[in-house]
């Protein structure tokens, strides 16, 4: 899966939540913002935040906006710790502290003022919240997991540690009594100098799709053994959110009702292919399966085979 802008972590979040990453002129105009995949401005000067949102700085429309407006409850789980990248381009920096309350790199959602107007930044809740949800069947219809810095694979850091972290998450989504109506998406941002080796297709203007990254679809109701050969972009979250729970209503300015200046409605791209493939909702629903967080070594791989 090609990442929705070929750009660094800060772009990709903002584009996972809201189909663009953009440079807003003014605060409070949507329609003052175009596109930027370098350090868009908004944030780290957002600094302090606070009901008058008189430093929120991404005015564009998001996803929250729409789910809003829909009554559908919504996420962004964070993990506390300290931040991936330094928002300079510096390669190495002063860790920065990551929580529900700091919006940063990987916790962009505080920065846009739809959140803000909507009475939402509540929403924005510590990983913990997560865990204690699942296990209560209470999970929000729409959520999103992220990691601190130390359990996200980012280069320094340990695989080890940071597919302990998402085992973890997938298990707990897994024993919820939620289980049978979850469909979860692992997904990279990027992914750290391991890098494809295919070219992405300029599909969409603003700097075309990113890197291709790993992506896994974890479910009851996921195909078996499916590999989907699918041109696909992260941008497709999005697209399957909407189809699911606001029928089909995309961030569009023409009919979203809050227009906003975006070149382009990724989700309705021609070109991309849809998630939807890689459920059967037919299928007798897959049981749960708990793996362990440390699993002892595989067999060593032996050459020539």
């Amino acid at each position: 899966m090609f990442e929705g802008v070929r750009s660094w972590s800060l772009p990709a979040h903002l584009d996972m939540v809201s189909g663009w990453s953009a440079d807003c002129a003014s605060y409070i105009d949507p329609m003052s913002c175009h596109t930027e995949l370098g350090n868009p401005r908004g944030w780290p000067d957002l600094a302090p935040i606070n009901q008058a949102n008189e430093k929120v700085g991404y005015a564009w429309t998001d996803l929250t906006y729409l789910m809003y407006k829909a009554g559908v409850d919504w996420a962004y789980y964070v993990t506390p710790g300290t931040e991936p990248d330094c928002v300079t381009g510096a390669m190495t920096c002063a860790p920065e502290e990551q929580s529900p309350f700091t919006p940063g790199i990987w916790n962009p959602l505080p920065g846009f003022r739809t959140v803000h107007e909507d009475g939402q930044l509540g929403n924005v809740q510590s990983s913990a919240r997560f865990f204690g949800a699942a296990a209560a069947g209470t999970l929000p219809a729409v959520s999103w997991v992220i990691p601190s810095n130390e359990a996200s694979e980012h280069p320094g850091n340990s695989l080890a540690t940071g597919q302990a972290w998402v085992t973890s998450v997938i298990n707990a989504a897994m024993k919820s009594p939620d289980w049978s109506s979850s469909a979860i998406f692992l997904s990279w941002d990027d992914y750290g100098g391991f890098y494809d080796h295919l070219l992405p297709p300029h599909i969409k203007s603003g700097g075309g799709l990113g890197l291709r990254v790993p992506a896994l679809v974890i479910s009851p109701y996921a195909r078996a053994g499916y590999i989907d050969h699918q041109v696909l972009s992260t941008d497709r979250y999005l697209k399957f959110i909407e189809d699911v729970f606001l029928g089909g209503q995309r961030i569009d300015p023409a009919t979203d009702g809050r227009p906003d200046s975006r070149p382009f409605v990724v989700e309705d791209r021609a070109g991309l292919g849809d998630l939807s493939t890689a459920f059967d909702f037919k299928q007798t629903p897959l049981p749960p399966l708990i793996l362990p967080l440390h699993p002892p070594p595989g067999p060593a791989s032996v050459p020539g085979t």
